[in-house]
């Protein structure tokens, strides 16, 4: 089967923890929107008024005749047909139980630089977002990455699965390094406390798939349009 993932071309997003589990897959898939009249594609199946089961917003992936939505969703789909998920009933709830963990920081992570109104520039919500900036740096991080930390010590393997790799192994990596783009600082003194955050960050970078497309152009770089941007003044 041939993939087809819609997301904004310009960004990691949410929709880079599609691409990695495509990518560790070695799925065939096509990134739409950044190819030639991508965005006009992945507009006009947003749009459409034919579809019974029309997807709110980006990223969404085709596969098939199915249409599905929402990152935690995709994965879990991709999860079983691309072996990024245990077998077992309880083991696939376990890993997807993970990825809505991981949604909820990445969606913390994104309110520090928003925390009033994604529809207002930044520039828009300094105060605020120093607030936030704050609050998540001394109180997020630390509670988020020390939960995985534990999860990772009890796994009785280099994965959350134990030996096995999953989808939410792969999204831990990219939690990981977002914070790392966005705040350098406080994950400098974050992770002295994440052994295990740290090594399942590196094996996952080392993985052949991984390693090889982290040092393509199908990688993009972070920038100050998506979910993990850096401004120094939210990292003090």
């Amino acid at each position: 089967m041939r993939y087809e993932l819609y997301y904004w071309p310009g960004i990691q997003g949410r929709g880079e923890f599609v691409r990695l589990a495509l990518e560790e897959a070695g799925a065939d898939y096509v990134d739409v929107a950044r190819g030639k009249s991508g965005i006009g594609k992945m507009m006009h199946l947003l749009e459409a008024n034919t579809l019974t089961h029309p997807p709110f917003a980006p990223p969404f992936l085709k596969a098939g005749p199915l249409i599905i939505a929402q990152t935690t969703n995709i994965l879990l789909f991709l999860g079983d047909h691309l072996g990024l998920a245990p077998k077992s009933q309880a083991g696939r709830l376990w890993t997807h139980q993970l990825q809505l963990t991981i949604a909820d920081i990445v969606a913390e992570a994104h309110d520090t630089h928003h925390p009033v109104a994604s529809s207002l520039y930044y520039e828009d919500q300094k105060e605020e977002a120093g607030r936030a900036a704050k609050a998540f740096r001394d109180q997020r991080i630390p509670k988020f990455l020390g939960y995985f930390e534990t999860v990772l010590k009890r796994s009785r393997g280099p994965y959350f699965n134990g030996r096995v790799l999953s989808y939410a192994d792969l999204s831990l990596f990219q939690v990981v390094e977002g914070l790392r783009y966005s705040f350098p600082r406080a994950m400098k003194r974050a992770e002295a406390k994440l052994p295990h955050v740290v090594a399942l960050r590196d094996r996952v970078s080392a993985r052949p798939r991984i390693a090889a497309y982290l040092a393509s152009k199908r990688r993009l770089p972070f920038n100050e349009e998506g979910i993990f941007r850096h401004y120094p003044e939210l990292d003090s």
